[in-house]
């Protein structure tokens, strides 16, 4: 595998390799990896302080702003609160100067008392607790060597840990899934505990020992764990459960939150209590020697391990898993499972999960048991851009952190002062997006000019008071030897300066220019005056040929366009919009249009980079093209405006699915398809059966979330309805 190294931001100490309990599921006891018992049975002094330097050096590398240790075992708590309090010690010492430590121990309780519990308390560590349910459920595996019971220890350490004052400390319950328990009465035990968080893991098996299934049954561990998801989701979902959580997360467009499932790299290392440093702990289900590396933390540095054949192939993401398992519909969410569970003898890791079955129920039946709410409408989406520009004008004032002076100071307090209906509707501008994104990068390069972008805040702050008929007078950049007021217009005098500052001074809903020398009063912003030439407004739309920060496009944008001129551009795109109400009013296809800018060339419309609403068009089409490239901007425009608040697909350019247009990623062919049914119900576009393969390719294409898969399931009502509509022409 080429490509940088990934960090590992978690490591796994052994503090002991020993356990005061015989669970017969143990994947380090009892299974095909035996090498515990030539380790010794407490980590050492030297360990310990070369795992604490090793880990400081590899986060300071790689600026890694925290890093997790988690204290492990065998039973780690065997090590006893003076090892233990070592341990702690040195960690927080060496890698605190470095980065943020989260210290963690996962153990299964039966010693937990008071003295542990206040030296966690000391250093913050906090305390997962292994707990298979109710005490049936638990002692089917979670016994001692002679048989006895362990629940009650275990109920009593938890019963500490929910104490106020250790309270912060508790990490969660991990219940380890046996098909053979009640899963309801597993899922009320844990619940009834109040954990803040429950971890239900599948027994670790690979297609050597394979897992109990019982005769006939395809998908048990999936029946069990969909009955558990059934009874979480009746109780409100109150307590976070990280299998279901992930597998939400992944039907969204997120992150996996579980190292079992999705195609996250692994960033897991190992410390053994003799300083060796392995993988994942669970390849000791595999075979002997599986997660050996032959590095330890005396010779070895971390980036050592990193680049390990073993390592790396746990790090190459959708290309990591076979063949079957990359084609699958659900690889996102599952990523082939558990890498321990493909192994078999002949193929090694090569292979789809022994619980695959298991996987795709589960994954299919979360699907199907959560709702899918309604895509946003056009006003909503509208709503979002919005939100989204005021939340960039928000980084933008934080990054000046106080740099703008006096100017950005006055231009914000009045603003801020002026929060209101006026200030929506500067901020709401599509073009408005286009200064913040600019002014943001210009101040993260360091752009000479960045702070005079920034300025730009005065423009629309004056803007806003004109529009809510406030007072104020405030100086405002004067560039190009013009004034623009965004959503406005601008004042461009016969031989102004080319540069400088103007004083504006709102009232009513009038104001006056006061500049180098000359004053200039546009009492109505509307109508055009002296020097004034007001944004040009047709049909309920904008077009502007005026916004320095419309030049987001593919294309060059015109300069500004005489008078008759875009009296001519507005009446045809008036009467482009005339014909589509008449022939596709349902499909609504410039709903989310609110301003048009020309093009100098170019051979269609495009949406650039810049909040929804705007499109820019070639100036020089006819009425039929024009009214055709208004049905694809505005079906582009409102793509657009979804991928801002929804993830509708995720890795993008995984596959290429065939298409009328040749064989596509899921982003184009997503895009073309919503665009050619808008443009089959105004003039036919692209063949009935060409259409349904493109559907038909999108309904089976693995890298749709449900988001997206709802939009495909609209396209789909939407063309059966252009199917009908031609089927009685």
């Amino acid at each position: 595998m080429t490509g940088p190294l990934v960090p590992f931001r978690e490591i796994v100490l052994k503090v002991h390799s020993r356990c005061d309990l015989a669970c017969d599921h143990c994947y380090v006891y009892e299974a095909a990896d035996q090498s515990w018992r030539g380790r010794p049975r407490a980590v050492s002094e030297q360990v310990i302080s070369h795992t604490a330097r090793r880990l400081a050096e590899h986060a300071e590398k790689h600026r890694l702003p925290s890093v997790s240790v988690i204290l492990h075992g065998g039973e780690p708590l065997l090590a006893g609160p003076g090892r233990l309090r070592r341990v702690c010690e040195e960690l927080t010492a060496t890698i605190t100067p470095v980065a943020r430590l989260d210290l963690r121990i996962h153990t299964n309780g039966v010693l937990l008392g008071p003295r542990f519990l206040d030296l966690f308390e000391e250093f913050g560590v906090q305390v997962g607790i292994s707990l298979d349910g109710d005490r049936a459920a638990n002692d089917r595996h979670r016994r001692y060597a002679d048989g006895r019971s362990s629940h009650s220890q275990v109920l009593a350490a938890v019963a500490l840990l929910r104490q106020a004052r250790y309270r912060p400390l508790f990490l969660g319950l991990l219940c380890t899934v046996d098909i053979a328990n009640d899963p309801l009465a597993v899922h009320d035990a844990l619940v009834a505990l109040d954990p803040p968080r429950i971890d239900y893991l599948l027994p670790h098996a690979t297609w050597q020992s394979p897992p109990n299934r019982p005769d006939g049954s395809t998908s048990p561990y999936a029946d069990w764990l969909l009955a558990v998801f059934d009874r979480w989701d009746q109780q409100g979902r109150t307590v976070p459960v990280r299998l279901f959580d992930s597998v939400l997360s992944t039907l969204r467009g997120g992150p996996s939150l579980t190292e079992s499932l999705g195609l996250a790299p692994a960033d897991i290392v190992v410390v053994e209590t003799d300083g060796s440093l392995e993988q994942v702990d669970s390849l000791k289900s595999a075979y002997e020697g599986a997660a050996a590396t032959g590095f330890s933390v005396f010779r070895d540095d971390f980036d050592a391990v990193a680049a390990h054949p073993g390592v790396r192939a746990r790090q190459r993401g959708l290309s990591g898993v076979g063949d079957q398992c990359r084609r699958c519909p659900v690889v996102r969410s599952c990523g082939g499972g558990h890498y321990t569970h493909r192994y078999d003898a002949d193929r090694g890791f090569d292979n789809p999960s022994v619980y695959c079955p298991d996987l795709m129920a589960l994954v299919r039946g979360i699907e199907a048991r959560t709702p899918i709410p309604d895509l946003p409408g056009a006003a909503q989406l509208a709503d979002a851009g919005l939100e989204l520009n005021r939340m960039l004008l928000a980084r933008l004032h934080a990054a000046l952190d106080g740099r703008g002076g006096a100017r950005w100071a006055r231009a914000w307090e009045l603003a801020t002062r002026l929060d209101g209906p006026g200030l929506d509707t500067v901020l709401a501008d599509p073009y408005a997006r286009s200064w913040l994104l600019a002014t943001l990068e210009a101040l993260d390069g360091a752009h000479p000019d960045a702070m005079a972008r920034a300025h730009r805040l005065a423009a629309y702050t004056v803007a806003a008071a004109v529009h809510d008929g406030a007072e104020l007078t405030l100086p405002v950049p004067w560039t190009g030897g013009r004034l623009h007021l965004p959503t406005l217009g601008e004042l461009r005098p016969t031989a102004p300066a080319d540069q400088g500052v103007a004083e504006v001074a709102v009232a009513g809903h009038g104001f006056t220019v006061r500049h180098a020398g000359a004053e200039h009063r546009i009492a109505r912003p509307a109508e055009p005056g002296p020097h004034w030439r007001p944004l040009t407004r047709v049909d309920g739309l904008a077009l502007d040929d005026l916004d320095p920060y419309r030049d987001c496009f593919e294309s060059p944008v015109l300069p500004r366009l005489g008078p008759r001129a875009a009296g001519e551009w507005g009446r045809r795109v008036a009467r482009a919009r005339a014909r589509l109400d008449r022939s596709v009013p349902h499909l609504a296809p410039t709903d989310l249009i609110t301003t048009l800018t020309p093009l100098a060339r170019g051979e269609g419309p495009e949406v650039g980079r810049h909040g929804p609403g705007a499109l820019a068009l070639p100036l020089d089409l006819a009425d039929g093209p024009l009214a055709a490239a208004l049905v694809r901007g505005g079906r582009r425009a409102k793509l657009r405006a979804l991928l801002d608040v929804e993830d509708l697909y995720d890795m993008d350019g995984a596959w290429r699915h065939p298409s009328p247009w040749g064989p596509l990623p899921v982003s184009r062919l997503l895009a073309e398809t919503y665009e050619a049914v808008a443009l089959a119900a105004f003039d036919g576009g692209t063949a009935p059966a060409e259409l349904g393969s493109a559907l038909d390719a999108l309904e089976r294409a693995a890298e749709l979330t449900i988001a997206g898969k709802r939009l495909v399931r609209t396209v789909r009502q939407e063309w059966e309805e252009v199917a009908r509509a031609r089927e009685h022409r």
